[in-house]
């Protein structure tokens, strides 16, 4: 059995309203708001890169689990926006944590990479003991890139987020992980070597719609658990208005599901541990209560996976 013993966050200082991305794409303030629900995102500094991102959020989980860096025995990178194919961010992050000789994994994948990554380390702490999943995106290097795309600007922002997990003991024990990936869509949701990002909204949202709740059930059933006896929902902060479609579909409640897309945007795969991060200092695991977690991604990536708190 696995479990979870905390989580961390880095978000970048520069705070960008609505009225700023507005002005870069022409359109109204107010219907940012409307169709996505974000007031405002962070964006990176020009020379901040994804692994620096990763490491603050790395040392920020740390911290808050009284744990050393040298004591981590593996390690698992995920982002979607790396700055370049190789080395990985991975192993630029274990330099900033002053880490040597620990294994690294890097998934490059986009918005599903935390939960992906969580649902590994939950299957891989019996050989490595305790393992960082950390997760660190700088869309804002993607999203600004010419021609601008004004469905793709309003969404997205910069950050990281981390989640320790252990083979002995922790806030929460980790249940099955409920992963799928279908690659029939790769062209609705792509990001090339060159050129702006590629999204079909209409097909990502309505995918995302159905496969989402679909990978709740197959996990709350795995867990035995009904949805409406769930203290918490940690989505992958995409949309407000897809987490309200998400919640309608399981007859659950809305406030169930934690969202702070409002004030950081979709930070893509940090997104899910940067909620979990803040939501586990507001709320937090309760003994015996079961909290959900899933995410979809570009790929099609998607999943969920219950943890029950101990």
């Amino acid at each position: 059995m696995a479990f979870i013993k905390g989580f961390g966050a880095y978000l970048p200082e520069r705070v960008v309203p609505n009225s700023e991305i507005a002005a870069l794409v022409g359109c109204d303030p107010q219907w940012i708001g409307e169709a996505s629900g974000i007031s405002g995102r962070r964006f990176a500094q020009a020379d901040e890169t994804v692994s620096a991102m990763g490491a603050s959020a790395a040392r920020d989980c740390l911290a808050r689990c009284s744990v050393e860096a040298s004591q981590i025995g593996l390690f698992i990178f995920a982002s979607g926006s790396a700055e370049r194919r190789f080395p990985s961010p991975g192993v630029e992050m274990l330099h900033r944590l002053g880490v040597t000789g620990a294994p690294v994994i890097d998934l490059p994948m986009a918005s599903a990479g935390s939960l992906f990554g969580l649902g590994l380390a939950s299957q891989l702490a019996d050989a490595y003991g305790e393992v960082l999943v950390v997760a660190a995106e700088k869309m804002s290097s993607v999203v600004l890139q010419e021609p601008l795309d004004r469905n793709t600007v309003i969404l997205f922002g910069d950050g990281a987020g981390a989640a320790l997990v252990s083979s002995s003991a922790g806030l929460a024990s980790i249940g099955a992980p409920i992963l799928h990936s279908d690659g029939a869509f790769a062209a609705d949701l792509q990001l090339g070597l060159a050129g702006p990002m590629g999204m079909n909204g209409p097909v990502v949202v309505l995918q995302s719609s159905r496969k989402i709740p679909g990978a709740i059930r197959e996990a709350l059933d795995a867990a035995g658990v009904n949805a409406r006896d769930v203290d918490a929902f940690l989505m992958h902060q995409a949309n407000r208005n897809l987490i309200v479609r998400v919640a309608r579909a399981l007859d659950v409640p809305a406030e169930k599901f934690y969202c702070n897309i409002d004030r950081y945007g979709n930070t893509s795969s940090a997104s899910m541990f940067i909620a979990a991060a803040e939501w586990s200092q507001s709320a937090g695991f309760r003994p015996g209560q079961p909290v959900l977690f899933a995410a979809f991604g570009a790929g099609f990536h998607w999943g969920a996976l219950v943890a029950t708190g101990v």
